[in-house]
């Protein structure tokens, strides 16, 4: 970035390695930049959105996978992590909604994944959720 400050990929990976270290609030700022460069670029929106629900900020994540799903409509990560947004608030409604397209898009990862993701522990329970990851 010091020799090219507008690569939308070294900000992008520089965002994730940030958030894999649990510094989210920098890696968002990284996603930005990204963005500032490459506004289509679903998956930093998607891991933007990430970083966001990793600090409880699950409003400002939904917003970022809706523009995640704006450039990519049929990324079944985007609905998963929109879907796990909604659970943590309390949404049963819009959680099965968006959790039911990423399933659609992708059944055997989203299935497995919403088995024991603690996300969904909220809705776990309703028969609607235990109908759908069957």
């Amino acid at each position: 970035l010091k020799f090219k400050p507008d690569d939308h990929e070294a900000w992008y990976n520089r965002g994730y390695a940030l958030r894999q270290l649990g510094r989210n609030e920098e890696a968002i700022s990284s996603y930005d930049q990204a963005l500032k460069f490459k506004p289509d670029d679903h998956e930093a929106w998607n891991n933007r959105g990430n970083a966001l629900g990793n600090l409880g900020r699950n409003e400002e994540a939904i917003s970022s996978y809706d523009q995640a799903l704006k450039f990519k409509p049929d990324d079944h990560q985007a609905w998963y992590n929109k879907a796990c947004g909604y659970a943590l608030q309390d949404k049963t409604k819009q959680a099965l909604e968006n959790l039911r397209q990423a399933i659609n898009l992708n059944p055997d990862e989203c299935c497995e994944m919403a088995k024991t993701d603690s996300d969904f522990d909220s809705i776990r329970e309703d028969e609607r959720f235990q109908a759908l990851i069957k």
